[in-house]
């Protein structure tokens, strides 16, 4: 099945199916919360894209795609973080702005358009917020999973990806001259679970729900 055949609100279930279900099935509740619609509609829904052979569907045993499914929904993707980068790389948007504009044309642009793009870009593999991009023949680049609220105190890391999700996170970040690839030593750790950070001379003290949605990696030992 071609996505094109599908409604756009089709397309964003299959989406957010898909990535609700990278450790395991996904509930009607948290597919309706990632979407922000009533369960009763979910259900429905989800009826309809098992008839299409794009989900796997039983009440109270959850959801996965089909290949069908997640074909789509790499393509989607795709299309999605592509343009984000290409937002923020060709027309200057700041990253916190990319995510928005890019949910409401990823289902419009052809694929030949999203191969242009890919080609300007030089095929990359990663999104402004450190997000894989899938690659034409639906290959996963890595992701980077460790969380800096895991990090250990006096610990230097580096930023690989953050929630693309937290707008008011990525704005702060911004503000504070903190993106990807940005050194950081974690100095000491808040009795609420956030985190006083060092980037270059400058402090940060950044609270649990941020420090929890930024994901980093170790240097390597020299």
């Amino acid at each position: 099945m071609m996505m094109r055949s599908l409604s756009k609100s089709m397309q964003d279930y299959v989406k957010a199916i898909y990535l609700l279900t990278r450790n395991g099935a996904a509930s009607t509740t948290d597919i309706a919360a990632r979407l922000s619609i009533a369960p009763a509609s979910v259900t429905a829904m989800l009826k309809r894209l098992s008839e299409l052979q794009l989900v796997h569907y039983e009440s109270y045993r959850g959801v996965e795609l089909t290949h069908a499914g997640v074909k789509i929904a790499l393509e989607l993707i795709r299309h999605h973080r592509l343009l984000e980068l290409y937002l923020a790389e060709a027309l200057g948007y700041s990253w916190d702005k990319v995510h928005d504009e890019a949910e409401q044309l990823e289902h419009h642009i052809s694929e030949e358009f999203e191969d242009r793009i890919a080609t300007i870009l030089g095929d990359p593999s990663y999104d402004p917020h450190g997000d894989p991009i899938p690659t034409k023949d639906g290959r996963m680049p890595p992701t980077v999973t460790e969380r800096l609220a895991d990090a250990n105190v006096r610990e230097t890391v580096v930023i690989r990806r953050v929630n693309s999700h937290d707008r008011q996170l990525l704005q702060t970040l911004a503000e504070e001259g903190v993106g990807l690839h940005t050194s950081v030593r974690v100095l000491e750790r808040n009795d609420e679970g956030g985190l006083t950070i060092a980037v270059g001379r400058k402090k940060i003290t950044l609270s649990r729900k941020a420090v929890e949605n930024i994901y980093v990696e170790r240097p390597a030992a020299a």
